[in-house]
C-alpha cells in the first residue's frame, strides 16, 4: 500500500524552497531528514496501524526509572520490574536494590522494598497468585586481568557429629604454609553423620557396637589476605580455622586445591521470597539447598516449581543439583539431578514431562547440555532430540509452545554461537511433540540472523516477534528495529510495525490483560559502530497496540461482564455479555515471568464455549500438565478476531487422588 502526503504536507514538511538550499549544500542530511519526517507521518496514518499496530513510549517518572532485568504479570493487572542491583556494581556495593510495580491500566508506578539483590534470580508464578523469586546475586564477576587477590572454592568440613558449625564472613584460613585466606561469606557447616554398625561372631554373640562419623561439608568462597602470588595454589592442602580451639579445632577445617587469580564469574545466593501482589511485598520463604544465579524456575502439574541451574556460591555451575519448592510448606526438597546450562528453557508438557528446546542464556561449556529433549521427571530420563537446524547457536534463542497448546506445538526462533561469539542465526524451527517420533522442522526464517528475540503470545493465536540484536550484546550498534507476527495455522511471518527503542541482552516483553504488548529494558555492550563508548542501559518502556485494537476495532471488541474468579470442578465458568452473539473463540493465558529471552510461564489454552442470549460459558481441559494451577487472563474474541480485556480467573491446584 502506498502513503503519499499531500501537497500542502509536502510543504511543510521540506519548508518549501529552503530545502533545495539546504540540499545543494548537504543533499544526504537533507535526504535523512525528509525521509524521517515521512516515516513519522506515514505510521501515523490510520490504514497503516490497522495493517501493522503502532507503538508508544510510556511516561515513567525519574523516581521509578530502573533497569529492568525481570519483568513479571501479576494477576491484579500489574507489572513486576525487578533490576536488584541492575548489573550496576556501585548499586551492589551500596546495597542498593530496585523493584517498581507498573500499573498500565492508569500508568501509575510504586517503589517496593527489595530486601536483597535478585539481579538474576529465576521466578515462576504460584497457584495462588503470588510470585516465587529464588537466587540473584553474591557477587559481582571479576575479569581476567582484573583479579589481585587469588580466590576459590575452600571445602569446610565438620567431623563432630554433636553439632554444627556457623562460620561469618571474615573467617581466616590459614595454610600449612601461614598464608591466610578470608571467607566473603557466612557459611554453616551441618553436623558430622554418626552411624552405628551391628554385627555378630560366628557364634552368634553380637559383637560390640561399631561406630562410624562421615564429616559433613559446606562449601565458601574465599580470598588471599595478600594481594600477588603468594596466595597462588594449585596443591590440595588442609587449612587451619584461625580462632578454632580444643575439639572444634580439631573437628572442623578448609580443604583447597586450586586457588587463583583466573576470572571469578558472578555468584548467586540461596534466599527465595514469595512476592504477594496484594500487599506487594517480598514475603522470605526457606532457602534453596544450593545458591543459584541465572536459574530456570517452572511450575509443575501440581503447582510445586522445579529449580534448575544457575551459578553457586563459588562462581562453579551447579553440577546437576536440582530442587523443587512446594508453595504449601515454603520449603525445598532435593529435584531429579540433572545438568542445563544456564536459563535453560524448560516447558511442562502434556503428560507432565519437561520439553528442553535447547535455548539458554550463556554460561557453561559448548558441548555440555546443549541438546534439546524431553526430560522424565519421575524416571530421571532424558530423551535427546537431534536435528535442529544450527544447533551450535541456541545461546540466546526465544522458545515458546505456540497456541494452543493442546497442539503440543513448540517453536525456537533466533539464537547465537556460545559466549561473545559473532554467530547469530535467522533460523526458526518447529517440533510437534504429539508425534510417535517428534522432530524438528524449519520454520519461516527471520529477517536475519537474531539474539535475544522477544516473542509473546497474542489472543488471537498469533506470536508477535520483536527486538533482539545480530550480535553479542548489540556489539557494532546491531540492534534490530523490526517486528513481526508468526501465523502458526500457515507457518509464515507478517510484518509488524517497526519499535523505535532496540531491545538486546537483558530486555523483556509480556502481554497485558488489554490485548496490548509492553517492552523493558536493554543492556548493550557499546554505545556506537565502532565499540569505543560503553553503553548505557535502556530505561524507557514502549508499548506495542497491535492492529486487532486499532481505530473503531478498540471500540467494537467484545465486553465480559460478571462472572466467576475461579473455574468450578469441572473446568467451566459463565460470564454475562451482551457480545455473546458474536463471541466465536475464547482463551486462557497464562502470565508471563520473564528474563533473558526466558519465558517459560507464558502458555495459550483453547476453550471450549457455548453460549445463550446473554452470556458465553467457556470449558477449559481438565488436565493440569496443559493448565497448571495459577491465575489465568481470560479473552473472549469475536469472529474478527478482536480480543476482549481480560478477566482474571483462577485454576486450583487439582485435588491429591487418595
Amino acid at each position: 500500500m502506498a502513503y503519499r502526503p499531500s501537497q500542502k504536507f509536502k510543504k511543510t514538511l521540506l519548508g518549501g524552497g529552503a530545502v533545495v538550499v539546504l540540499a545543494g549544500l548537504n543533499a544526504p542530511a537533507a535526504l535523512s531528514f525528509a525521509e524521517e519526517k515521512y516515516h513519522a507521518y506515514k505510521i501515523a496514518q490510520p490504514a497503516y496501524k490497522a495493517r501493522y499496530g503502532s507503538w508508544a513510549p510510556v511516561q515513567v517518572p525519574g523516581e521509578y526509572r530502573l533497569n529492568a532485568i525481570h519483568a513479571a504479570l501479576l494477576h491484579t493487572g500489574k507489572v513486576l520490574l525487578i533490576a536488584g542491583s541492575g548489573n550496576n556494581q556501585k548499586n551492589f556495593d551500596a546495597g542498593s536494590f530496585k523493584t517498581v510495580l507498573w500499573d498500565p491500566a492508569d500508568n501509575t508506578f510504586t517503589a517496593v522494598d527489595t530486601p536483597e539483590d535478585f539481579f538474576c534470580a529465576g521466578h515462576s508464578q504460584l497457584p495462588d497468585g503470588r510470585l516465587l523469586v529464588a537466587g540473584g546475586t553474591a557477587r559481582y564477576e571479576v575479569l581476567d586481568g582484573e583479579v589481585n587477590r587469588a580466590g576459590g572454592a575452600m571445602r569446610v568440613k565438620n567431623e563432630s557429629p554433636d553439632k554444627a558449625v556457623t562460620l561469618k564472613k571474615g573467617t581466616v584460613f590459614r595454610s600449612p604454609s601461614g598464608v591466610e585466606y578470608v571467607s566473603r561469606f557466612d557459611v554453616t557447616v551441618p553436623k558430622a553423620k554418626r552411624e552405628f554398625t551391628i554385627s555378630y561372631y560366628k557364634s552368634g554373640q553380637m559383637k560390640p557396637w561399631e561406630t562410624k562419623v562421615t564429616a559433613a561439608e559446606a562449601r565458601v568462597f574465599v580470598e588471599a589476605k595478600q594481594e600477588g602470588p603468594k596466595g597462588l595454589t594449585t596443591q590440595a592442602a588442609q587449612y587451619r580455622i584461625v580462632g578454632l580451639k580444643g575439639e572444634d579445632a580439631r573437628n572442623v577445617y578448609g580443604l583447597a586445591q586450586k586457588l587463583t587469580t583466573e576470572k571469578q564469574d558472578f555468584q548467586g545466593i540461596k534466599s527465595a521470597y514469595e512476592f504477594d501482589p496484594v500487599a506487594e511485598k517480598y514475603v522470605p520463604v526457606d532457602p534453596m539447598a544450593d545458591a543459584r544465579w541465572y536459574p530456570t524456575l517452572v511450575t509443575l502439574q501440581d503447582g510445586r516449581v522445579l529449580a534448575v541451574s544457575g551459578l553457586n556460591d563459588v562462581g562453579d555451575i551447579v553440577p546437576g543439583d536440582n530442587e523443587i519448592y512446594d508453595p504449601e510448606t515454603k520449603k525445598w526438597t532435593k529435584g531429579p539431578f540433572r545438568y542445563f546450562p544456564t536459563y535453560p528453557a524448560l516447558f511442562l508438557t502434556q503428560g507432565g514431562k519437561l520439553f528442553y528446546t535447547g535455548a539458554n542464556a550463556g554460561y557453561g561449556p559448548a558441548d555440555k547440555g546443549r541438546i534439546p529433549g524431553l526430560w522424565d521427571l519421575k524416571k530421571n530420563v532424558f530423551t535427546e532430540i537431534r536435528g535442529i537446524g544450527d544447533p551450535d547457536q541456541l545461546e540466546t534463542a526465544a522458545s515458546l509452545a505456540l497456541p494452543p497448546v493442546q497442539d503440543q506445538k513448540f517453536m525456537v526462533l533466533g539464537g547465537g554461537g556460545v559466549g561473545e561469539s559473532a554467530l547469530s542465526t535467522p533460523r526458526t524451527a518447529i517440533i510437534d511433540l504429539k508425534q510417535q517420533s517428534p522432530v524438528f522442522r524449519p520454520g519461516p526464517s527471520l529477517p536475519q540472523g537474531t539474539r535475544y528475540l522477544s516473542s509473546v503470545l497474542l489472543p488471537d493465536d498469533t506470536v508477535f516477534t520483536t527486538g533482539g540484536s545480530r550480535e553479542y550484546r548489540g556489539r557494532s550498534a546491531s540492534d534490530i528495529l523490526k517486528a513481526q507476527f508468526y501465523e502458526p495455522a500457515t507457518n509464515t511471518f507478517r510484518p509488524a510495525a517497526d519499535p523505535t527503542v532496540g531491545r538486546n541482552y537483558h530486555s523483556e516483553a509480556l502481554l497485558l490483560p488489554d490485548g496490548r504488548v509492553a517492552t523493558f529494558g536493554s543492556d548493550p555492550l557499546f554505545g556506537d559502530k565502532d565499540n569505543t563508548k560503553l553503553g548505557t542501559f535502556e530505561q524507557r518502556v514502549e508499548v506495542y497496540t497491535p492492529p486487532y485494537l486499532q481505530g473503531d476495532a478498540a471500540t467494537r471488541r467484545p465486553v465480559l461482564g460478571d462472572g466467576p474468579k475461579e473455574l468450578d470442578a469441572n473446568g467451566r465458568a459463565t460470564f454475562r455479555t451482551k457480545d455473546a452473539a458474536r463471541i466465536t473463540e475464547a482463551r486462557l493465558m497464562r502470565p508471563s515471568a520473564v528474563t533473558h529471552t526466558t519465558d517459560v510461564e507464558q502458555r495459550s489454552v483453547e476453550l471450549g464455549l457455548t453460549r445463550t442470549d446473554d452470556s458465553i460459558t467457556v470449558e477449559a481441559p481438565l488436565d493440569p500438565t496443559l493448565v497448571p494451577p495459577g491465575w489465568y487472563m481470560l479473552f473472549a474474541l469475536d469472529d474478527e478476531g478482536r480480543p476482549s480485556v481480560a478477566k482474571w480467573v483462577q485454576v486450583k491446584v487439582p485435588a491429591k487422588s487418595e
